[in-house]
Parts: C-alpha cells; sequence; structure tokens
C-alpha cells in the first residue's frame, strides 16, 4: 500500500513540476550581428526571443507550422494531462482489476509520452547552437580610398527554468508510474 500512495504523490509532484515546465521559458536565443567599416561600428540584435513549451506551440502555429504544433502539444501537454487523470483515478478506484487496467494503460501511453524526452533534446539540439563570435574582414578600395569592412556575428543560447521544470516532471512523473505499476502487481499476487 506504501508504494501505491508514493506513486500517487510522485504524480502530485510531477503535476507541481509540469505546470511551471510547460509555462517558464525553456530555452533563450539571442542572436547579434555586428558590421564595422573604418572604425565606425554598427549593431543589430536579430533575434532575442525567451519561449516556453506554450509559447512555442504558439509561435508554431502562427507560422502555420501546425502539425508539429500539433505533435507537441499532444505528447508534451495532453498526454500528461491525461496520465494524470488517470492515475487520479486509479488511486481511488476500489476495485483492484479496473485500477490494474488503467495503471497498465497508463504505463502504455508513457511510452508515447518518450516525445516529452523528444521535446527536450530538441530543444538540446537548439542550444548546441552555441557560436562565439565569428567574424569575416574585408577590404575595399574605393576611389583610392581603402575601407576595412568587418561583419561578425554571434548566436548565444541558453536553458531557462521551464526546462530544468520539465525535465523534473518527466523523471517524477516516470518514478510515479513505475510506483503504482509495482503497487499493482504486489496487491495481484
Amino acid at each position: 500500500m506504501l508504494k501505491k500512495h508514493l506513486g500517487f504523490t510522485f504524480n502530485v509532484i510531477a503535476l507541481a513540476l509540469f505546470v511551471p515546465g510547460i509555462l517558464l521559458p525553456m530555452f533563450s536565443l539571442n542572436m547579434e550581428m555586428m558590421a564595422s567599416i573604418s572604425g565606425t561600428s554598427l549593431s543589430s540584435e536579430l533575434i532575442n526571443k525567451e519561449l516556453s513549451l506554450i509559447g512555442t506551440i504558439e509561435e508554431l502555429w502562427h507560422e502555420q507550422r501546425i502539425l508539429v504544433a500539433l505533435l507537441i502539444f499532444a505528447f508534451s501537454i495532453c498526454v500528461p494531462v491525461v496520465k494524470l487523470l488517470l492515475s487520479t483515478w486509479a488511486y481511488f478506484c476500489k476495485n483492484l482489476d479496473t485500477e490494474r487496467r488503467i495503471i497498465n494503460f497508463i504505463a502504455s501511453i508513457g511510452k508515447w509520452s518518450m516525445a516529452d524526452v523528444f521535446v527536450v533534446a530538441i530543444f538540446l539540439a537548439v542550444l548546441s547552437t552555441n557560436h562565439a563570435e565569428t567574424a569575416d574582414t574585408s577590404q575595399l578600395t574605393m576611389f583610392g580610398f581603402q575601407l576595412k569592412l568587418m561583419i561578425s556575428s554571434e548566436t548565444l543560447s541558453s536553458v531557462g527554468h521551464g526546462f530544468y521544470y520539465f525535465a523534473s516532471y518527466c523523471l517524477v512523473a516516470l518514478l510515479g508510474t513505475q510506483l503504482s505499476q509495482s503497487s499493482v502487481k504486489a496487491r495481484q499476487v
């Protein structure tokens, strides 16, 4: 019975991690371009974004990347919510056979929620775009004058708090499901 209570507790903790995990920024991306002509510099910020999981889905939707937005929404928002609702139902269920079926179903859709891990991997791939400053220098000669032209860009990305909450949600929810499943198996024997 202790595993059942612990499993439910971990699922509640997972919910507490899930909400900020989807609402807080998962990553930030900053891209700047600088141009310097004979000592005179011009700098422009091309991109400065902080995106949460919900913000990413919104942006994909508005950019007409509807399939990707729907897939991320389904696997990273809907599946976790369904799993939480079902685990709550299983916890309060009095019939062991019904509880077992619900927990087994949760475990089976848990495989689909590996898409959570996929989403986190995508964000990590985005973060791997961290580049140091890249520069290209050219010399121009116009009307006998030599101009030195230097164009450089810098891309910086970093992990936000939402990433840590969401990754923690994934791990804690997995642990909660495993404990609940173990509890049902132990009571069947």
